[in-house]
């Protein structure tokens, strides 16, 4: 089974265990409208990283790459009342289109969107001693996702998960020759991940609406 079977299937997920939802729906039809790239999390994935975030009891969540704020939205729905979370984007449009999603969503006292390069944003936050943060979830270029773990591990504290998508990129993730920078951005996290003791990690690939992908998950360990 490849290709339409795979979102045929990630369909029967959606119908059966999810159901209809008028404001994700909404999210994504403002993207569309607004132009933005069509390369959200998938519904599933989504409720996965809802899912995580409840399972670890996060309180505080960092986001890197809010595009629209769907997936932002999907995370922002498992903290408590006075739970927070920080969403990094640097994209302007995007993040104006993010803010008005999450208002509408309801959960504009949780969420901060900032705008800027991320990287600048990470070191500021690190600068001024804002984590720890319980859950991060990266989902950026892919050139920096090691300089983003780092930031990530700067913000954390033992037993943070960090969460880091689109990491197999329809298996060209085993190319060494490959000319694709972000190739060779997730396969450097990968060789950092395999020698950093700080952090206890795996990877999954899924297949479904977003094709042949994947993602790394790690715990942040005390050394």
């Amino acid at each position: 089974m490849s290709g339409a079977g795979w979102e045929a299937v990630d369909g029967y997920i959606v119908d059966h265990l999810l159901g209809d939802d008028v404001v994700l729906d909404a999210a994504l039809a403002a993207n569309a409208a607004a132009g933005l790239p069509q390369i959200d999390v998938s519904p599933a994935q989504g409720k996965m990283l809802h899912l995580f975030a409840r399972m670890v009891g996060a309180r505080r969540i960092l986001e890197i790459g809010t595009l629209g704020g769907y997936s932002t939205i999907w995370l922002a729905r498992a903290l408590p009342e006075d739970g927070r979370m920080v969403t990094l984007e640097i994209d302007p449009h995007h993040a104006a289109v993010a803010g008005d999603n999450i208002a509408r969503a309801g959960l504009g006292e949780r969420v901060e969107v900032r705008v800027g390069a991320a990287l600048s944003s990470l070191e500021a936050m690190i600068a001024q001693g804002e984590g720890p943060f319980d859950l991060v979830f990266v989902d950026a270029d892919k050139e920096n996702c090691v300089p983003y773990v780092r930031s990530a591990m700067a913000l954390a504290r033992p037993g943070t998960t960090i969460v880091v998508d689109n990491v197999v990129r329809d298996g060209e993730v085993l190319d060494p020759a490959s000319t694709d920078s972000r190739v060779h951005g997730v396969r450097a996290l990968f060789d950092m991940i395999a020698s950093e003791p700080r952090l206890s990690a795996t990877a999954v690939q899924t297949v479904g609406a977003k094709k042949w992908d994947g993602f790394v998950l790690a715990v942040v360990e005390a050394v």
